[in-house]
């Protein structure tokens, strides 16, 4: 009996590791390969716009009523990014897959880094021309 118990459990670790497994990247791959690029894609899009606004912060550090505005604007921009993403991808159903598929999370990803990528070129905008331009 123990010996059954110890080959039932000996051959569920590769399906246990392979759960783990975590789906990557590739260009050419299936929906969640595909996926998961948008995911990275965002990922850096973030990134780079946290670079920019610590950045911004960072060189406007003597003026703490700018740095108390740009917050605030920052603020809004995410509420605005959030709602317009909301707004592109509506959906009546609970589950926004049941309106848009397997393709939902790439194309939310896939905008989501295009309107971060705007946002940081407005930053870099600001971190170099300066704040009136």
């Amino acid at each position: 009996m123990l010996r059954v118990v110890f080959l039932m459990l000996f051959a569920l670790v590769p399906i246990a590791s392979w759960a783990d497994d975590e789906i990557k990247c590739n260009d050419s791959g299936n929906q969640l390969e595909l996926n998961a690029c948008a995911s990275d894609n965002f990922a850096k899009a973030d990134k780079e716009l946290n670079q920019a606004y610590q950045s911004l912060i960072k060189k406007e550090a003597g003026d703490p009523l700018f740095i108390s505005k740009l917050r605030l604007a920052q603020k809004a921009w995410l509420a605005f990014r959030d709602a317009d993403l909301e707004a592109r991808f509506a959906c009546s159903e609970n589950d926004v897959r049941a309106c848009w598929g397997s393709m939902y999370p790439m194309s939310f990803l896939f905008r989501q880094a295009e309107l971060t990528r705007e946002r940081t070129r407005q930053l870099q905008q600001i971190l170099k021309d300066g704040r009136g331009q």
